[in-house]
């Protein structure tokens, strides 16, 4: 399998349109060690022509223009991408389907909740039924996902995790903000040979979970948040990790009950930190951080990284 991560960073990009914390002042600035990121995202290809994208981020087309893999082949009208899946309905995961509409065919897949919230925005009806075709995930069942002509060659198994309804539907949850074991999902995807995972959000490590990334090849994995109240630390918000439905990946006291802590025992081969949101110190190359990080055998995500297994 060939993954392109096209965007590594969360919900508004590294940095943020309006964030002036010292960290994202010098990614305004380009200084070295403080690569910019667009919202996470990746595809995935199994013959290196045809790709099935994770999560239309609202920075879609600036994406796919630095990948020349994606770029339209033949005809006038083309893309490279056959099917999209989403994993959470959150806008930084479904905005770009909007950049998406002019009449391309390709397949639509996400759990019944997430088609729902689409369903009651009519804006989504751009994307014409004709050409585009929506199907619901059903939980802890394996799909082949479908090309235009013939299966892509990956499997795709997608599962619950903890996480929350999406922001803009917080007003309409009824005080219910973790919502159903649909709201949110993780994906296990493989070709037959080689399976990896990608879990952009996630709240809390489950035994379920555990059990799922255990002996993995590859995990990209939820790293919105180095604490839980990192943003309330820096000045820039009161919600902490857990109220937006993240894992903090340090712990509240050091490393116990943090993402470090919850992957060590559990023999993934190679672990990538994605969905870095702008106040994150890991986004800083040279802090102490990202040396503790890698430490613990972990790297972190970049736009345009390129991983083969």
């Amino acid at each position: 399998m060939r993954i392109l991560v096209l965007g590594a960073a969360a919900g508004g990009g590294y940095p943020q349109w309006n964030c002036n914390t010292p960290g994202s002042q010098r990614a305004w600035r380009q200084e070295p060690g403080h690569q910019r990121r667009t919202q996470a995202s990746i595809a995935v290809s199994a013959d290196d022509e045809r790709w099935l994208l994770i999560n239309a981020s609202p920075d879609f087309r600036q994406q796919i223009l630095a990948q020349p893999a994606l770029w339209p082949k033949r005809d006038l009208r083309h893309s490279p991408i056959e099917a999209v899946l989403l994993t959470s309905g959150e806008i930084d995961h479904i905005a770009g389907l909007l950049s998406m509409r002019e009449r391309q065919r390709f397949d639509l897949w996400a759990s019944s909740r997430v088609l729902d919230v689409l369903g009651q925005n009519p804006i989504f009806d751009s994307l014409h039924p004709d050409y585009v075709a929506r199907k619901a995930l059903s939980l802890d069942t394996p799909i082949e996902v479908a090309g235009h002509d013939a299966p892509l060659g990956l499997r795709v198994t997608a599962f619950s995790v903890p996480g929350k309804v999406p922001l803009f539907m917080e007003s309409r949850a009824n005080g219910n903000l973790q919502g159903g074991d649909e709201e949110t999902v993780g994906l296990e995807i493989s070709d037959g040979r080689e399976r990896f995972l990608y879990i952009p959000g996630c709240a809390a490590m489950t035994d379920d979970l555990r059990r799922r990334l255990h002996g993995a090849s590859l995990v990209l994995f939820d790293g919105t948040l180095w604490r839980d109240d990192e943003m309330v630390r820096a000045g820039v918000g009161s919600k902490t990790g857990a109220r937006m439905g993240h894992m903090n990946i340090a712990g509240d006291g050091g490393e116990d009950g943090g993402t470090l802590a919850a992957f060590a025992p559990l023999d993934v081969r190679r672990k990538l930190f994605i969905h870095l949101n702008t106040t994150n110190p890991l986004l800083d190359d040279h802090s102490p951080e990202r040396a503790q990080a890698r430490a613990h055998g972990w790297e972190v995500a970049e736009d345009g990284m390129e991983l083969q297994l």
